[in-house]
């Protein structure tokens, strides 16, 4: 059975940082994508960032270009994303997934497993 735990969320300031972590069980971590996704209250889920199995391939949102970094260790089985520059509009859960294929995705319904979120909250 394919679980994935995420990690790392938390309160922080405007302008704060966090690291959040997402470790695979069940399956090997280098043979499928992993991305990162978010939802507010009252809104849809969206896209963060996403990054190909053996790491080569990251691709990200536009609010999250130039603040986030996603990278993985496959050996670990974790996929991490670092958060910079956090804004209140970042408060969200964040979730992350695992894709049944290698090319990395953008779209929620490209991803076969999913973690149980994270609370991320950017205080003003």
């Amino acid at each position: 059975q394919v679980q994935l735990v995420e990690s790392g969320g938390g309160l922080v300031e405007t302008g704060g940082s966090l690291r959040l972590s997402c470790t695979v069980s069940g399956r090997s971590g280098s043979s499928g994508a992993m991305g990162w996704f978010r939802q507010a209250p009252g809104k849809e889920r969206e896209f963060v960032a996403t990054i190909s199995s053996n790491g080569g391939t990251t691709y990200y949102a536009d609010f999250a270009e130039g603040r986030c970094t996603i990278s993985r260790d496959n050996a670990k089985n974790t996929v991490y994303l670092q958060m910079n520059i956090l804004r209140p509009e970042d408060t969200a859960v964040y979730y992350c997934a695992l894709r049944g294929r290698p090319l990395a995705a953008t779209t929620s319904r490209q991803y076969d497993y999913w973690g149980q979120g994270t609370q991320v909250t950017v205080s003003s």
